[in-house]
């Protein structure tokens, strides 16, 4: 009759031999392929171009030819201020300028009769002079009589108000009929440009010399990504700050993003990704990293038996490890079933569920 127990995690029979404990793990393989090496930030959203739309005149406004919020054009048509009182001024300063022009071509008549008269002696060389300066006075009045209705036709410019880029207008802060003022500090509305956007956030310095050298090659990539969203928009480093903070180590760095869809909005904060380059390396399964006194390892398995691997671990991506010594790439890994392991563990690749 035989007769079995269990003994130190084995099978023994009767004439004593043990059988060693097979363990189900599951296994993944250690890969080698291009990795991006990126660092992980939080950045905020700013516009390229914003300006504050201010009255340059003290007048009421007449329309008003957007709606709140509404994506504007260059060149579009947003405000109408009354421009009455400088029409009124325009029609002076031109009655001033043809009295004056009337007067410069009666004192040239004089100063050629003049002349005339001196040549032959019927006149004083006085009176040939005094017209001459009359002439003189009046052609400097005519040039001040066009600068000063120039300026008031370039001061009429000022009751039209058109978008001076492309971009989404915020809610008008004045109505129809308002009375509006240089020295007012209100705007009567702000346009952010959307598309491009600029993307702000922080490195660690030692990324530093790793960024300058992409951004020669023109290999920096930007990925910017609403926080629980999925919807992100890709750009380029356009900036980094020009100096490192001393108190916190980082530096700024500001990426540019097309932003054509409007998926980043200004003043928002997203999660960005500052890919500096791609290298080839060897990554597992974040969860096949085990930690020990001794530092990180992995169970590698060959021939049915498991076998302790020192690791050292670079950083991880997207749920995997990149090893930059210790593995070679292809080897099988455990990743599930560790805690029962130890160094020469016979295993088995432990049998799928259905659907898994």
């Amino acid at each position: 009759m035989t007769r079995t127990s269990w003994m130190g995690g084995g099978a023994a029979t009767a004439q004593g031999t043990a059988r060693p404990r097979v363990v189900s793990v599951d296994l993944a393989k250690a890969e080698r392929k291009s990795v991006p090496v990126d660092v992980n930030a939080i950045g905020q959203v700013t516009p390229i171009s914003s300006v504050a739309l201010k009255s340059r005149l003290e007048t009421t406004i007449v329309s008003v030819h957007f709606e709140d919020g509404a994506r504007v054009n260059e060149g579009d048509l947003l405000f109408t201020l009354d421009a009455r009182q400088i029409d009124a001024q325009i029609e002076q300063a031109e009655g001033v300028l043809a009295r004056d022009q009337a007067q410069l071509e009666g004192a040239q008549r004089d100063l050629r009769r003049y002349t005339e008269l001196v040549g032959k002696g019927a006149t004083t060389q006085v009176n040939l002079d005094n017209a001459k300066t009359q002439s003189d006075v009046l052609i400097g009045t005519i040039k001040a009589d066009r600068f000063a209705l120039e300026n008031l036709r370039v001061q009429k410019s000022y009751t039209v108000i058109r978008a001076p880029f492309a971009g989404r207008i915020s809610a008008a802060n004045v109505k129809v009929g308002n009375f509006v003022r240089p020295a007012d500090t209100q705007p009567l509305a702000v346009i952010n440009q959307m598309a491009p956007v600029y993307v702000t956030f922080a490195i660690p310095q030692r990324a530093l010399v790793d960024l300058r050298d992409a951004m020669g090659k023109g290999d920096s990539k930007v990925i910017a990504t609403i926080p629980g969203h999925q919807r992100s928009e890709r750009g380029k480093v356009a900036m980094v700050e020009n100096a490192v903070d001393a108190t916190t180590g980082m530096v700024t760095v500001r990426g540019i993003m097309n932003n054509e869809s409007e998926t980043l909005w200004p003043g928002t904060i997203v999660q960005t990704k500052l890919i500096i380059r791609s290298e080839d390396a060897v990554v597992v399964p974040t969860v096949a990293v085990q930690r020990s006194q001794n530092g990180n390892f992995v169970f590698v398995v060959k021939d049915g038996v498991a076998k302790v691997q020192p690791v050292k671990v670079d950083r991880t991506f997207q749920g995997s490890s990149v090893i930059s010594d210790g593995l070679a790439g292809d080897e099988s890994v455990v990743v599930d079933g560790q805690l029962l392991l130890s160094e020469g563990s016979r295993v088995e690749l432990r049998a799928r569920k259905a659907g898994a």
